[in-house]
């Protein structure tokens, strides 16, 4: 049993109430990340800002690439399969999301962002950044430095939800899409 007991919506500190109340509509729960990130409610609506600035100011596809990228790298299995249920309902299919998870993208599924992305990010995810600058080199490369520093930006937010989600021992609050494409 964990020592730290969830936040319900419903005593969420009213900034933070009001910023999750969206959420909570679209998806019909609140996901535990956000009922232990409450414990700290001014950090957490930070940290839910400076995601959403990020997914602003980048292609969805770039942001779905390194989510799901981390996620796999960091077994964060929380926010794995709501990236993969975000990034089918967005339009990729189910063998790019698979192919993401797996770290095995074709240059026929996937353009030359998107593979410096997922790169990047897999190096992030497994060195902590380390050793990574040739992999943001390559990013520049085909991208601009705003979107290099965008997606290495969004790296480290998906490196530390992964430490809070793991730590936490989150699972994931609704099935992998994935599974249910097995089934049917």
């Amino acid at each position: 049993m964990r020592s730290i007991e969830p936040i319900p919506f419903e005593e969420l500190d009213p900034e933070l109430h009001d910023l999750l109340a969206p959420r909570v509509e679209r998806l019909g729960y609140l996901g535990e990340f956000f009922q232990y990130g409450a414990h700290q409610p001014s950090a957490l609506a930070g940290f839910i800002r400076f995601s959403e600035s990020l997914k602003d100011s980048l292609p969805w596809e770039l942001v779905e690439v390194v989510a799901l990228t981390v996620a796999a790298e960091t077994e964060n299995e929380y926010e794995r399969v709501q990236h993969e249920r975000l990034s089918l309902r967005l339009g990729l299919s189910v063998d790019q999301v698979r192919a993401l998870i797996a770290g095995r993208l074709a240059p026929q599924d996937f353009s030359e962002a998107q593979i410096a992305a997922a790169d990047l990010a897999r190096c992030c995810a497994r060195s902590g950044g380390k050793r990574c600058g040739r992999r943001l080199d390559s990013l520049r490369a085909v991208t601009d430095e705003a979107t290099a520093v965008g997606v290495l930006l969004l790296c480290g937010r998906y490196v530390a939800h992964a430490a809070i989600a793991n730590a936490l021992d989150l699972q994931a609050p609704v099935p992998s899409p994935l599974a249910e494409a097995d089934r049917a």
